[in-house]
């Protein structure tokens, strides 16, 4: 497909397994009320900015993180999560998850799969944003009855796949150093549905290849045209897992691209306010995060584009069936959801009219502001 001539192209719509909906901007481990009541505020105030911007990315399916602060660990409030977000945009389907923690019990995971809750969110501890209370070094030890209830309920385990211990080496990433972990859960779990999710490296994406059919890798946008240099450069550029190598960029296009149903989407799209991403203080850090959640298809596309015109891909290796399969099917079949229909049924149409990513989102008051990535990138919509 030459995706620099196509003017119109028509898709089901895509289903986003890794979103953030809400950050707060301030944390304290007891709050006053008045506190607790502007950390409410903010939440509601960056749900109902961004919530509505699913739909506009070309999405109707999104499985949602549960790194809030406190982090979700009980069924009831991943419910009202829900509630919450459904009342905002009722069109879109919100996929719910639990933050893997020691409150979480086997008998915790027999409740969510009764209420429906798709997945169980696994943190290494400090590795990225609001992972404090996250899982140790020596997970696989400490949470076994965990996965074993999660394989027996079927509840799908998401993985933040990097380690959070020391490297013994500098030539060796954190994700690099987590894969060996993802392969003795797997031999140990084989019917326990795993996803790696944010895949940044070409190890990763083997790794999952190796595994059987439980285990799967979702590819984010940002990941198909990010390297480290623009991580580093560019606060709003900046996440976890850090975007590698131009090589190890162009061997995700390939997968992206590559008919393999191990490796769909998941967007990891991010919301900060965007005074805590450019405006930080001195000595503190840059929060983790890129935020393309209203351009999430079409950034996806546009990257695919721009490996084309560095000749990383060859023009038939992007064909109408593969894009589906990476944005909407292959996603929605290891997630056991129905598939969407090939007639009557609400597709995404994206057309060349001329359009550029703005800089930032804001509020209708303008108090909240966050930043886009790729801005002024030319795109469909």
């Amino acid at each position: 497909m030459r995706l620099r001539d196509v003017q119109r192209l028509e898709l089901p719509p895509s289903a986003d397994m890794h979103v953030h909906l809400r950050q707060d901007q301030v944390s304290f481990h007891q709050p006053s009320y008045w506190i607790r009541l502007k950390i409410i505020s903010s939440w509601l105030q960056v749900m109902e900015l961004v919530v509505p911007q699913i739909l506009n990315g070309g999405v109707d399916t999104v499985f949602v993180m549960p790194n809030l602060q406190p982090p979700i660990t009980i069924v009831a409030k991943a419910l009202e999560y829900q509630s919450c977000l459904q009342s905002i945009e009722p069109k879109v389907h919100y996929l719910m998850s639990l933050y893997l923690h020691p409150s979480i019990t086997p008998e915790v995971i027999a409740e969510a799969a009764a209420a429906g809750i798709t997945g169980i969110k696994m943190y290494p501890q400090g590795v990225t944003t609001n992972s404090e209370l996250g899982v140790p070094a020596d997970f696989l030890d400490v949470y076994s009855p965990i996965f074993a209830a999660m394989e027996q309920y079927d509840l799908v385990l998401n993985l933040h796949g990097e380690w959070p211990g020391r490297l013994l080496s500098d030539d060796v990433s954190l994700e690099e150093a987590f894969l060996p972990e993802l392969k003795k859960l797997h031999k140990k779990f084989p019917r326990l549905r795993c996803v790696l999710e944010h895949c940044s490296t070409p190890a990763a994406l083997d790794t999952v290849r190796a595994c059987g059919a439980s285990v799967a890798g979702t590819i984010t946008a940002h990941h198909l045209y990010l390297t480290s240099e623009d991580s580093y450069r560019d606060p709003l550029a900046f996440c976890k897992p850090i975007p590698k190598k131009p090589s190890d960029r162009d061997a995700l296009i390939k997968a992206v691209c590559s008919g393999d149903p191990k490796f769909f989407f998941g967007s990891d799209s991010a919301p900060h306010p965007l005074g805590s991403k450019i405006k930080t203080q001195s000595g503190q850090a840059v929060p983790a995060g890129v935020f393309t959640q209203p351009f999430a298809s079409q950034l996806v596309i546009l990257a695919l584009e721009e490996a084309i015109e560095r000749e990383v891909l060859k023009e038939d290796e992007v064909t109408q069936d593969r894009l589906e399969h990476f944005l909407s099917r292959s996603g929605r079949r290891f997630y056991k959801l129905p598939e969407p229909s090939t007639k009557g049924q609400p597709k995404i149409v994206l057309e060349r009219k001329g359009e550029t990513i703005p800089t930032s989102i804001k509020s209708a008051d303008a108090t909240l502001e966050i930043g886009l990535s790729k801005s002024m990138a030319s795109v469909s919509v």
